[in-house]
């Protein structure tokens, strides 16, 4: 009994692991696993990349291939615009839709046909041939050789709602060759495509001589740049050198010129202290100078000076007792003129008649006179002044001194008598 218990369960492990081998599903990251009979509102689930593990009687699993599929598309006797036959032939790349929609519509419609890839790529080549004729017959063959980008996008844009109703869609498509359709007998070597092709050719060989001879000018433009650039490269080197040498001048020229500072304020300092020193001397010499000057001018000359001050003062007294005495003796003489009367008063007129009249008479040169005139004493007994006695006015101031002293001599109030002698002095009381 143990036994047999013991080999049941070993065959139950068995069976278990088994159908964990078996039943477990890996996933690739270029595959798509699909799992039925899931459950759920479609009935299945899709992964990729991943594993499954697949309950037995319950459920089933598939996979799709996700790598594209190449095919070579050929569309014979397409009628272009014009109606003009045409052999087009396309190469389209195609893989399983990358959406959730698409991959809903592949597993529902091509889920059993994608596991034959020859099956699926002639379904998809029959698929995008209809359409291709389609886009062909739109354009013109001109439009056909020259705009093969618009044709693959009108190809893609048609074609994509149709594959994806099937869960495929064109991951990359190319138009290869286009060219004439050729019915049986006809022989001509150049139909019309030919022709385009021809064109086209020249086209092309325009281009190319075109870009040859840009990429000829791009060249030598490149070379006259690098040339150029060169030629720069040189011209800033030598401007580097330059100013390298106009630094290293400049910094020459600057040590030249801190030692010629130093030099020249060594030398101002030196004809500073000489200087200085002239001064100092010059100094010393005025000072013996003065002292000379003192020596021999300022002392004599106060000396001098003193001297005649003294002789200043000496004959400034002799002229002061001088004058004193000349006051004095004017004053003795106003007094006797005084105390005389008239007779003394005209003598002392008649004494300094020189003295009083020179003045005058020094301007009498100034004033031409054409007759002479002889004045007389003022009383009418007295003779004419005449220019002829040499003595005329000292003898009648002597008459009329001595009158005067005569007079001064008599006893007051007796009169006076004048002798009516020539010159003589007339008593001028008695006269009146």
């Amino acid at each position: 009994m143990i036994a047999f218990i013991a080999v049941l369960g070993s065959l139950v492990a068995i069976t278990i692991i088994v159908q964990l081998l078996t039943n477990m599903k890996i996933v690739g990251g270029n595959e798509l696993g699909v799992v039925s009979g899931s459950g759920g509102a479609k009935g299945f689930r899709t992964l990729s990349g991943g594993r499954a593990f697949i309950i037995p009687l319950l459920q089933r699993f598939n996979k799709f291939d996700l790598t594209p599929m190449t095919i070579e598309v050929v569309v014979d006797s397409a009628i272009a615009a014009g109606i003009v036959p045409l052999n087009v032939k396309a190469t389209v790349s195609f893989a399983i839709a990358s959406n959730e929609a698409g991959r809903s519509h592949a597993v529902t419609r091509i889920l059993d046909i994608a596991t034959d890839r020859q099956n699926l790529s002639r379904i998809a080549g029959d698929i995008i041939e209809g359409h291709l004729r389609d886009s062909i017959a739109s354009m013109t063959p001109e439009q056909v050789m020259k705009d093969k980008d618009i044709l693959v996008a009108k190809m893609i844009n048609v074609c994509k709602h149709d594959l994806e109703n099937i869960g495929l869609e064109i991951t990359t498509m190319n138009i290869a060759d286009v060219d004439d359709h050729r019915l049986p007998g006809v022989e001509e070597p150049d139909l019309y495509m030919a022709l385009l092709k021809r064109i086209q050719s020249a086209n092309a060989e325009t281009k190319a001589r075109q870009a040859q001879a840009e990429a000829r000018a791009a060249s030598a433009e490149q070379a006259e740049a690098r040339r150029a650039e060169t030629e720069v490269k040189n011209l800033k080197n030598e401007l580097d050198r330059l100013k390298a040498d106009v630094r290293v001048r400049l910094a020459q020229e600057e040590q030249r010129r801190k030692v010629g500072v130093e030099q020249e304020s060594a030398n101002a300092r030196a004809r500073v202290a000489g200087i200085k020193a002239e001064l100092e001397a010059e100094k010393q010499n005025i000072d013996m100078l003065k002292n000379r000057f003192r020596a021999e001018v300022i002392t004599p000359s106060a000396a001098e000076r003193d001297k005649l001050i003294l002789s200043a003062k000496t004959e400034l007294a002799g002229w002061q007792s001088a004058a004193r005495a000349e006051l004095d003796q004017l004053e003795v003489t106003l007094a006797t003129m005084k105390s005389a009367g008239p007779e003394a008063r005209r003598a002392w007129l008649l004494d300094n008649f020189e003295q009083l009249f020179d003045p005058f008479a020094k301007t009498l040169n100034l004033y031409p006179a054409g007759h002479v005139s002889v004045l007389t004493g003022s009383g009418g007994d007295r003779e004419p002044i005449s220019a002829i006695h040499p003595n005329a006015v000292a003898s009648a101031r002597n008459d009329m001194v001595a009158a005067a002293l005569e007079g001064m001599t008599r006893p007051s109030g007796q009169a006076m008598l004048a002798a009516p002698a020539k010159g003589g002095i007339v008593d001028e009381g008695k006269k009146d």
